[in-house]
C-alpha cells in the first residue's frame, strides 16, 4: 500500500516539475515574442481594377504607427503593441479598417479600397503664398536638368505586361446566354471579383521582355523584343490586337508640357503654365528610397479641363518627380472612358537626370449601352539595368522594332527568371481563366464578329472572304449590284497573296471583276512585287490614285444616281515593285495600262488626223499606258502587321508623297505622251491647350493636253453628308484642272471654347473649324480635246477659274453630339455667281473621337 502511494506521489511531483519547466519555457518564449513585436503584412488594391494601390497609407489608428505601400500595393508593419484594427487610406478612395487577430504574432491583411468620385477635401490656406507653389516653381525651373532628354542616350531592360478585362458586368449582362456559357466554363477555377462582388473576366494578357535604346540627338529609338508571350481570346501573338495593345503603352515623360494620352493632350502638373490649370496642396513630406520628398496633391481648376488629379512626390534636393499617382476623372471631356490612372516611380542616374523604373496605366472603358459591359485595360512596365550616355552608331536605329528569332518561343522557366517580380496568385488565376475562356464557342463567335467589323473579311481556314462593305449596292447604271470577293491569308503562305472579286449589275447586265497577286520578297526591309487587273465601273469625279479616302467612302460611291458623277467603264492592268529604302521611306515603281470605255458618250474625245487642219475625229474610247514612280516619306511612322499586310498608326511628323507619271508614246497602244506630277504633304499638329489640328497641302501639274478623266478632277460634295476628302460646297466636276494647288486645314478645340458654356459643357459637345482653298487652271489644248456638245461645265468659259481668285470655303460647328454626330455650318466664300452655287449650307457627319 505504501509503495503504491510513493509511486503515485513521485509521479505527481515529476508532472509538477515538468509543468513548471514548460510554463517557464512558454513564458520566456512569449517574452521573446513581445520583444520581437508583431508583424502585419498585406496588400492594398483597387476594388474595381484589382490592381495594387501604391503609396497608400496603412496604419494603426490609435498610435498612428504605420507605413506606405510599395509600387505594387504591398506593405509590412512591425509593432510592439497590437491594436484592435488596421486602417488603410489614400486620396481618392474611401478609408477602410479591418480587425486584427489578437495575440497572433504574424498575420496577413488585405484591403480593397473603393474609389471616391469626389474632389479633394477643402483645404484652408492661410495668408501668404501657397507653400506648394514654391516647390512646383523650383520643379519647373529644374526640368532641363532632371529630364531624361538631357541625356545623350540611355538604355535599359524592360519587362511589360498588358491585360484586358471585361468589367462592370451587370446582372442583366450576366444573365445573357453567352455570358452564362463563360461563367459555367470558369466556375471550377473561381472568379475575380471587385469589392462589391462584381465579376471581372480577363480576355487578354501579354508579357514582353525587351531591350530599349534611346538616342537624343538625333532623336532615335530602338526596341529589341527578346521574348513575348500572349494569351488571349481569339488573338495571335503577332496579331493586330496583340501589337495594338502591347504597343499602346508608353513611358510617359511628365517633364514635357503636354502628355499625349488616348489621342488627347493633357497638361503636365509641372508644365510651364502650371498656374493656369492646377490647384496644389502641400500635404506631407517623407523619405522614399533615401530621398526626402514633398507630397503634393493637385486637382484641375476646371473639372472638364484635360488635366490630372492626384498626388506627386517631389525630391527636396533635385526637385525632380520621384513618384506620381495621377488619374483623369469622369468629369473630363473624354468619351467612352470612365477613368484613366497613371502611376510612376523614377530613379536618379549618375548624371542627375531621372529615368522611370516602374510605371502602370489603367484605362476603364465605359460600356457603350446599358446592356453591355465595360473593358478594363491595364499596363505594367518595369525597367532595370539602366545605362546612360553610351554611344551607338546611327545605323543601329534603322529599324524601330526588331524581334529575336525565337521571341515567341519560351517556357515557364524563362519567365520565372526574367520577370522583374514574380506573378501574384491573382495573376496566375488570370492566365488560367483565359486558357479556359478562349475555348468557349460563344467567345470565338464574338471574336470573329469583331474581326469582321474591323477588317471587312471573315476568315475561313486559309481564305478570307469579303470585303463585306462592297457586297451589295444600288445605282442608276448597274441597278442591283452584287459582289463576292476573297483573298488568301498567311496560313496559306507568308509570301504569296492572291486576291480577287466578281460583281454583276442587273441593269447593265455586265460582269465586273478584279484580281491581284502579291509576292512579299522580304520583310526586313519590306519588299514586294505585284500584278493587278480589274474591269469595273469608275467615275470621273473620283481619282482613286490621288484621293486618300476610306473604304466606307469608296463603297458609298457605288450607291445612288451616278449621272452627276459621270461614270465610265475602266479596264486597268498594273505591274509594280515596292521597297522600303529607309525606315519610313518607301519607293514604288509601276507600269500600268488603262482602257477608258464610254457610257452615254461621256468620254468622247476629239482626235486630230491633221494637226494643221484640226480636222477632228470623235472617239468614244481611248487607252493610255504609263510608267509611274512614287516616293513616300513618313518619318518615325509606326507600322504594325496584319498577316501579309501592314497598317500605319501614323506619325507626328509631316508625311511627304510625290508621284510622277510618264505617258510613254506607243507603249501598249498609248494614245498620248505626257508628264504628270503630284505632290502632297500632310501632318497632324498638337497645339496643347488650343487643341489639335491637321493640315494637307497638295499640288498637281501636267505639261500636255489630256482627256479630262486623266486630269485633276476636284471632288465636290453636293450631298448633305460631309466628306473630308471633298470640297463641301463645290459641285461635282465643277473644277477640272491640269495644274492646281490646294490647302486643307481642320482644327479641333477639344472643349477649349465649349467648356466655358455651362449647358454645352455638361453635354460634352466640342467646337471645331475647317478651311479649304483651291487655285488652278486648265490649258486650251486640253479643252479642245472635248467636243463642245459634250464638255463639262468646268470646260466652259464661265466655268473656268478666274485669274488670281481661288476657290475658298469655311466650315465650323459642334461635334460629339451623342458622342458620334457632327454638325457642319458651311460658307462658300468665292464663285457665288455660278449656277446652283449655294452661299452656305448644313451638313452632318459621324466620327468617333475619344
Amino acid at each position: 500500500m505504501y509503495s503504491s502511494f510513493y509511486v503515485l506521489a513521485f509521479a505527481c511531483i515529476r508532472c509538477f516539475c515538468y509543468g513548471l519547466c514548460l510554463c517557464s519555457i512558454l513564458a520566456v518564449y512569449a517574452e521573446a515574442l513581445r520583444a520581437q513585436g508583431y508583424l502585419i503584412e498585406g496588400k492594398v488594391t483597387d476594388s474595381e481594377t484589382g490592381e495594387g494601390i501604391p503609396f497608400a497609407n496603412v496604419y494603426l489608428p490609435q498610435n498612428r504607427k504605420g507605413t506606405t505601400t510599395d509600387f505594387d500595393g504591398n506593405f509590412s508593419i512591425r509593432t510592439d503593441q497590437l491594436e484592435d484594427s488596421l486602417t488603410a487610406s489614400y486620396v481618392g478612395y474611401y478609408k477602410r479598417s479591418k480587425p486584427l487577430q489578437q495575440g497572433q504574432a504574424q498575420q496577413t491583411v488585405f484591403f480593397q479600397l473603393e474609389p471616391e468620385n469626389q474632389s479633394l477635401n477643402e483645404i484652408v490656406i492661410t495668408m501668404g503664398e501657397n507653400p506648394a507653389w514654391d516647390i512646383i516653381r523650383k520643379a519647373v525651373k529644374n526640368k532641363n536638368t532632371n529630364d531624361r532628354r538631357s541625356l545623350q542616350s540611355y538604355a535599359y531592360e524592360s519587362y511589360s505586361r498588358a491585360q484586358l478585362d471585361i468589367n462592370n458586368i451587370t446582372e442583366r449582362f450576366e444573365g445573357r446566354r453567352d455570358m452564362r456559357s463563360i461563367i459555367q466554363a470558369i466556375d471550377s477555377i473561381g472568379f475575380l471579383n471587385d469589392d462589391e462582388g462584381k465579376r471581372l473576366v480577363p480576355i487578354f494578357v501579354s508579357e514582353t521582355v525587351s531591350r530599349y535604346y534611346h538616342n537624343q540627338n538625333p532623336e532615335k529609338q530602338k526596341e529589341i523584343i527578346l521574348k513575348n508571350k500572349t494569351q488571349g481570346v481569339g488573338v495571335r501573338e503577332d496579331g493586330v490586337l496583340s501589337q495594338l495593345v502591347v504597343g499602346s503603352f508608353q513611358d510617359y515623360n511628365f517633364y514635357q508640357n503636354w502628355i499625349r494620352l488616348v489621342e488627347k493632350e493633357f497638361v503636365s502638373p509641372i508644365a510651364d503654365s502650371w498656374r493656369l490649370y492646377y490647384e496644389y496642396y502641400l500635404i506631407d513630406s517623407s523619405f522614399i528610397d533615401q530621398h526626402f520628398c514633398y507630397q503634393i496633391e493637385l486637382e484641375p481648376k476646371r473639372p472638364q479641363d484635360l488635366a490630372f488629379r492626384g498626388t506627386i512626390w517631389i525630391d527636396s534636393e533635385s526637385y525632380a518627380l520621384k513618384q506620381l499617382d495621377l488619374y483623369i476623372p469622369r468629369e473630363a471631356n473624354i468619351n467612352y472612358v470612365n477613368q484613366i490612372k497613371i502611376q510612376q516611380t523614377a530613379i536618379q542616374t549618375p548624371t542627375g537626370a531621372w529615368l522611370t523604373n516602374k510605371s502602370r496605366i489603367i484605362i476603364d472603358v465605359a460600356a457603350l449601352n446599358r446592356k453591355a459591359a465595360g473593358i478594363l485595360a491595364k499596363f505594367y512596365l518595369s525597367n532595370q539595368a539602366h545605362e546612360v550616355n553610351q554611344e551607338y552608331p546611327l545605323s543601329f536605329f534603322d529599324e524601330r522594332i526588331t524581334r529575336a528569332d525565337d521571341a515567341y518561343q519560351s517556357d515557364a522557366a524563362y519567365w520565372q527568371t526574367h520577370r522583374h517580380e514574380p506573378l501574384s496568385a491573382r495573376d496566375l488565376q488570370v492566365f488560367a481563366m483565359i486558357d479556359t475562356i478562349k475555348n468557349v464557342r460563344v467567345v470565338k463567335s464574338y471574336v470573329e464578329v469583331i474581326d469582321i467589323l474591323t477588317s471587312g473579311y471573315k476568315t475561313v481556314g486559309k481564305i478570307d472572304i469579303g470585303n463585306y462593305l462592297y457586297t451589295y449596292a444600288y445605282n442608276t447604271y448597274e441597278g442591283h449590284r452584287v459582289r463576292f470577293g476573297a483573298r488568301t491569308n498567311e496560313s496559306l503562305s507568308k509570301h504569296i497573296v492572291l486576291e480577287g472579286y466578281g460583281a454583276y449589275g442587273t441593269l447593265d447586265q455586265r460582269w465586273k471583276y478584279g484580281g491581284d497577286i502579291r509576292w512579299i520578297i522580304g520583310r526586313k526591309p519590306w519588299t514586294e512585287i505585284g500584278l493587278t487587273h480589274r474591269f469595273d465601273i469608275a467615275q470621273i469625279v473620283f481619282d482613286e490614285d490621288i484621293l486618300n479616302v476610306s473604304m466606307l467612302f469608296k463603297a458609298a460611291l457605288f450607291w445612288g444616281d451616278m449621272r452627276k458623277r459621270q461614270p465610265y467603264y475602266l479596264r486597268q492592268s498594273q505591274a509594280y515593285i515596292q521597297r522600303d529604302l529607309l525606315r519610313g521611306f518607301t519607293q514604288k515603281l509601276s507600269i500600268q495600262h488603262r482602257y477608258f470605255e464610254s457610257i452615254d458618250n461621256l468620254t468622247q474625245l476629239n482626235f486630230f488626223k491633221d494637226p494643221q487642219s484640226f480636222d477632228p475625229v470623235i472617239e468614244q474610247d481611248f487607252e493610255v499606258a504609263e510608267l509611274v514612280a512614287e516616293w513616300r516619306y513618313a518619318p518615325k511612322e509606326v507600322l504594325i502587321r496584319d498577316g501579309n499586310r501592314r497598317i500605319s498608326l501614323g506619325t507626328r511628323f509631316p508625311v511627304f508623297t510625290f508621284r510622277y507619271h510618264w505617258g510613254v508614246p506607243g507603249l501598249l497602244g498609248n494614245n498620248f505622251e505626257y508628264h504628270k506630277f503630284w505632290f502632297n504633304i500632310s501632318q497632324k499638329v498638337r497645339l496643347g491647350t488650343l487643341g489639335d489640328g491637321k493640315y494637307s497641302f497638295s499640288a498637281g501639274y501636267t505639261d500636255s493636253p489630256l482627256p479630262y478623266p486623266m486630269l485633276f478632277v476636284q471632288l465636290g460634295n453636293p450631298f448633305s453628308l460631309y466628306s473630308q476628302s471633298a470640297f463641301g460646297m463645290m459641285g461635282f466636276a465643277e473644277f477640272i484642272q491640269d495644274r492646281y494647288i490646294s490647302f486643307h486645314y481642320e482644327h479641333y478645340f477639344n472643349g477649349l471654347i465649349t467648356n466655358h458654356i455651362p449647358l454645352i459643357r455638361k453635354l460634352k459637345w466640342r467646337a471645331f473649324m475647317m478651311f479649304d482653298a483651291l487655285y488652278g487652271g486648265i490649258s486650251s489644248q486640253s479643252i479642245a480635246l472635248i467636243p463642245e456638245a459634250n464638255r463639262p461645265f468646268a470646260f466652259t468659259q464661265e466655268g473656268q477659274m478666274q485669274m488670281g481668285l481661288p476657290y475658298l470655303e469655311l466650315n465650323y460647328g459642334l461635334e460629339n453630339i451623342f458622342k458620334v454626330l457632327r454638325v457642319h455650318v458651311f460658307h462658300r466664300l468665292t464663285y457665288l455667281d455660278r449656277p446652283a452655287a449655294q452661299p452656305w449650307g448644313l451638313k452632318l457627319s459621324a466620327r468617333i473621337r475619344l
